[in-house]
């Protein structure tokens, strides 16, 4: 493989990721830029291979450690073009784990995109096209939450619409910290932070219980 390729996802190298993974984050960013053309499936400004990987991918896949792999599904809430879902898919495609990465978009034209990329790059995905709000009574092991809604807004459909789940992963941007802290007037949880590897001023969650405050 191509060396200038590696370097370009230099920043993963303490998460193992495999030479294939490579090649296959390659092949979704052709797919994102050309489908983009017709719809934005990501902003213009980040239109570009080499934001694509710093500002997408890499800030996606950096969660695998969170995701829980005992499990038999994981959630993406608001897929849109797929990141996290299906970054976090293709890595558990070589990382040889069958769990079904479950994504939620209810944009038809993003829908049917994530379903052309899981048909080629051969991943193990279900897109559903509805809004989550609706769907009640969920189950599943890691819920996933990037640049979907803001984090009480999130809180609360978890709260209320999910009846099981293992853990709940937030990416946190430059106002994160006060939105954090804001929630937790609210909220009792029980979480670890890592600080991202996009971002000096961005952080990531990973609650494993949430409770309301009376």
């Amino acid at each position: 493989m191509d060396q200038e390729i590696l370097n370009s996802y230099s920043r993963l190298n303490g998460l193992n990721v495999s030479r294939e993974t490579f090649l296959d984050f390659e092949n979704y960013i052709s797919l994102v830029l050309e489908k983009n053309k017709k719809i934005n499936i990501i902003s213009k400004k980040t239109a570009s291979k080499k934001a694509i990987i710093d500002r997408h991918i890499i800030d996606s896949a950096q969660i695998i450690d969170f995701v829980n792999l005992n499990s038999n599904t994981t959630i993406d809430l608001g897929s849109g073009g797929g990141m996290p879902g299906i970054i976090i898919a293709i890595m558990l495609k070589n990382m040889k784990n069958s769990m079904n990465v479950h994504l939620y978009e209810k944009s038809h034209h993003k829908s049917h995109f994530l379903r052309e990329v899981s048909k080629k790059l051969n991943l193990n995905t279900k897109v559903f096209q509805k809004n989550i709000f609706d769907v009640k009574k969920l189950k599943t092991g890691t819920i996933m939450s990037r640049a979907f809604k803001p984090m009480p807004i999130v809180l609360d459909l978890v709260y209320e619409n999910f009846s099981d789940f293992k853990n709940l992963i937030f990416f946190m941007g430059k106002s994160g910290k006060k939105i954090f802290e804001e929630s937790k007037k609210n909220w009792e949880l029980e979480y670890e932070e890592k600080k991202s590897l996009t971002n000096d001023s961005s952080f990531l969650l990973n609650i494993k219980k949430i409770k309301k405050k009376n």
